[in-house]
Protein backbone atom coordinates (compact mmCIF):
# COMPACT_ATOMS: atom_id res chain seq x y z
CA UNK A 1 0.00 0.00 0.00
CA UNK A 2 0.72 3.56 -0.46
CA UNK A 3 0.04 6.92 -1.32
CA UNK A 4 -0.48 8.03 -5.00
CA UNK A 5 1.53 10.41 -5.87
CA UNK A 6 -1.61 13.23 -6.21
CA UNK A 7 -2.12 12.44 -2.30
CA UNK A 8 1.72 13.23 -2.23
CA UNK A 9 1.89 16.16 -4.45
CA UNK A 10 -0.86 17.61 -2.28
CA UNK A 11 0.87 17.24 0.94
CA UNK A 12 3.87 18.86 -0.90
CA UNK A 13 1.67 21.49 -1.62
CA UNK A 14 -0.16 22.24 1.96
CA UNK A 15 3.34 22.36 3.33
CA UNK A 16 4.94 24.80 0.91
CA UNK A 17 2.17 26.89 1.83
CA UNK A 18 1.95 26.87 5.15
CA UNK A 19 5.58 28.67 5.45
CA UNK A 20 4.47 31.42 3.12
CA UNK A 21 3.44 34.91 4.57
CA UNK A 22 0.97 35.63 1.87
CA UNK A 23 -0.95 34.44 -1.74
CA UNK A 24 1.09 32.19 -3.78
CA UNK A 25 0.46 31.84 -7.15
CA UNK A 26 0.42 28.63 -9.29
CA UNK A 27 3.27 29.08 -11.14
CA UNK A 28 5.77 29.33 -7.84
CA UNK A 29 3.74 26.79 -5.73
CA UNK A 30 4.52 24.48 -9.18
CA UNK A 31 8.17 25.66 -9.03
CA UNK A 32 9.14 25.33 -5.40
CA UNK A 33 7.16 21.86 -5.27
CA UNK A 34 8.97 20.42 -8.48
CA UNK A 35 4.95 19.17 -9.90
CA UNK A 36 3.84 19.72 -13.70
CA UNK A 37 1.83 22.87 -13.47
CA UNK A 38 -1.06 21.50 -15.20
CA UNK A 39 -1.06 18.50 -12.18
CA UNK A 40 -0.67 21.34 -9.86
CA UNK A 41 -3.44 23.39 -10.83
CA UNK A 42 -5.96 20.29 -10.77
CA UNK A 43 -4.56 19.15 -7.24
CA UNK A 44 -5.28 22.94 -6.25
CA UNK A 45 -8.75 23.26 -7.27
CA UNK A 46 -9.37 19.91 -5.07
CA UNK A 47 -7.75 21.25 -2.39
CA UNK A 48 -10.14 24.61 -2.65
CA UNK A 49 -12.84 22.35 -2.46
CA UNK A 50 -12.22 20.34 0.21
CA UNK A 51 -11.63 23.85 2.21
CA UNK A 52 -8.07 23.16 3.19
CA UNK A 53 -6.61 26.33 0.52
CA UNK A 54 -8.40 29.45 -0.36
CA UNK A 55 -8.41 30.78 -4.24
CA UNK A 56 -7.80 34.11 -5.32
CA UNK A 57 -8.68 35.36 -8.36
CA UNK A 58 -6.99 38.52 -10.45
CA UNK A 59 -3.87 40.28 -10.71
CA UNK A 60 -3.12 40.23 -6.76
CA UNK A 61 -4.24 36.62 -6.86
CA UNK A 62 -3.55 33.20 -5.96
CA UNK A 63 -3.57 30.94 -3.13
CA UNK A 64 -3.24 30.60 0.45
CA UNK A 65 -4.38 28.45 3.48
CA UNK A 66 -7.80 28.48 4.21
CA UNK A 67 -6.94 28.55 7.97
CA UNK A 68 -3.37 27.87 10.11
CA UNK A 69 -1.62 25.40 9.49
CA UNK A 70 -1.74 23.95 12.94
CA UNK A 71 -5.40 23.06 12.14
CA UNK A 72 -5.26 21.15 9.30
CA UNK A 73 -4.30 17.19 9.83
CA UNK A 74 -2.26 15.36 7.26
CA UNK A 75 -5.39 12.90 6.94
CA UNK A 76 -7.63 15.96 5.39
CA UNK A 77 -5.12 16.79 2.34
CA UNK A 78 -4.82 13.19 1.46
CA UNK A 79 -8.83 12.65 2.18
CA UNK A 80 -9.33 16.03 -0.11
CA UNK A 81 -7.40 14.10 -3.24
CA UNK A 82 -7.78 10.65 -2.94
CA UNK A 83 -11.45 10.19 -0.52
CA UNK A 84 -11.47 8.76 2.87
CA UNK A 85 -8.68 6.69 3.99
CA UNK A 86 -9.96 2.18 4.23
CA UNK A 87 -7.16 -0.42 4.11
CA UNK A 88 -9.82 -2.25 1.88
CA UNK A 89 -12.48 -1.14 -0.86
CA UNK A 90 -15.29 -2.95 0.89
CA UNK A 91 -15.04 -0.35 3.83
CA UNK A 92 -16.28 2.20 1.47
CA UNK A 93 -19.83 3.26 2.42
CA UNK A 94 -20.70 3.92 -1.38
CA UNK A 95 -19.60 -0.06 -2.26
CA UNK A 96 -20.74 -2.39 0.14
CA UNK A 97 -19.03 -5.74 -1.04
CA UNK A 98 -22.05 -7.86 0.15
CA UNK A 99 -19.56 -10.36 1.84
CA UNK A 100 -19.23 -8.10 5.32
CA UNK A 101 -21.01 -10.51 7.25
CA UNK A 102 -19.43 -13.85 6.32
CA UNK A 103 -16.00 -12.14 5.80
CA UNK A 104 -14.06 -12.50 9.14
CA UNK A 105 -11.35 -10.02 8.53
CA UNK A 106 -14.24 -7.09 7.71
CA UNK A 107 -13.63 -5.97 11.07
CA UNK A 108 -9.99 -6.24 11.16
CA UNK A 109 -10.20 -4.03 7.93
CA UNK A 110 -11.73 -1.33 9.89
CA UNK A 111 -10.21 -1.66 12.93
CA UNK A 112 -6.75 -0.80 10.87
CA UNK A 113 -8.23 1.48 8.84
CA UNK A 114 -9.88 3.57 11.80
CA UNK A 115 -5.90 2.96 13.65
CA UNK A 116 -4.55 4.39 10.18
CA UNK A 117 -7.22 7.35 10.53
CA UNK A 118 -6.16 8.74 13.75
CA UNK A 119 -2.55 8.43 13.24
CA UNK A 120 -3.05 10.88 10.17
CA UNK A 121 -5.14 13.03 12.56
CA UNK A 122 -1.66 13.43 15.12
CA UNK A 123 0.07 15.47 12.64
CA UNK A 124 -0.92 18.55 11.49
CA UNK A 125 1.10 21.14 9.31
CA UNK A 126 1.84 23.91 11.91
CA UNK A 127 5.39 24.78 11.77
CA UNK A 128 7.75 24.83 14.95
CA UNK A 129 7.16 28.17 16.25
CA UNK A 130 3.36 27.99 15.50
CA UNK A 131 1.54 27.90 19.08
CA UNK A 132 -1.73 25.67 18.25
Amino acid sequence: MHMTLEADYAVRFVDFLASCKEKTGAHTISEQTQVPLRFTLKILRKLVDGGIVQSYKGARGGYQLSRSPGKITLREVIAAVEGPYVINRCQKDDSPCGYAERCRFHRVYHTISQMVRDELDAYSFALPEEKI
